[in-house]
């Protein structure tokens, strides 16, 4: 069924959610069992590890493999609310807005990571570039794709100059 033909909510009824509760769809297995040490974003990683999609889920896996890379969305199971608003992020050591650094400790503790595939099989997608805890609750999946993701910055606020690899 096309996008546009679904059945949604009439838009006369919508009412804005006072709480959006989410299920994983999986999980994730890396070698990072604690926080120190875990690469502070994918794109600075060179680590493998597998995202096991719960089998409920597994269909939705069809075509997948047709890209090199996805988008993984995550939960940061381990924080304890509320979180300050501002912190100060690991490459600078002034204070900022948590919405201008990329700190797990965030109103709505949600992660974010590309990853590389490198293989799927079943229910398991094999990935690379992995920055995130073991058993971290996954959120969603979706494919990555350059022609509709990569955009040419313009400015990057507080991190001009500050970019190098670093872990936890």
């Amino acid at each position: 069924m096309e996008i546009i033909n679904r059945e949604l909510i009439d838009f006369k009824e919508r009412k804005f959610p006072e709480e959006i509760c989410f299920r994983p769809i999986g999980i994730i297995h890396t070698p990072f069992k604690k926080l120190k040490g875990i690469p502070i974003q994918s794109s600075m990683s060179d680590i493998k590890g597998i995202i096991e999609i719960f089998h409920e889920y597994q269909l939705g896996l069809k075509d997948l493999q047709g890209f090199s890379h996805l988008y993984c969305l995550y939960f940061f199971d381990m924080v304890k609310l509320p979180v300050p608003l501002q912190s100060k992020p690991f490459l600078d050591n002034e204070v900022k807005g948590v919405f201008a650094i990329r700190t797990p400790f965030r109103p709505n503790p949600i992660g974010l990571s590309i990853l590389e595939i490198n293989g799927i099989k079943e229910n398991k997608i094999e990935v690379n570039n992995v920055d995130i805890l073991d058993e971290t609750p996954i959120l969603d999946i979706k494919p990555y794709a350059s022609q509709f993701d990569n955009f040419k910055t313009t400015k990057i606020g507080w991190l001009k100059g500050k970019i190098k690899k670093k872990i936890s």
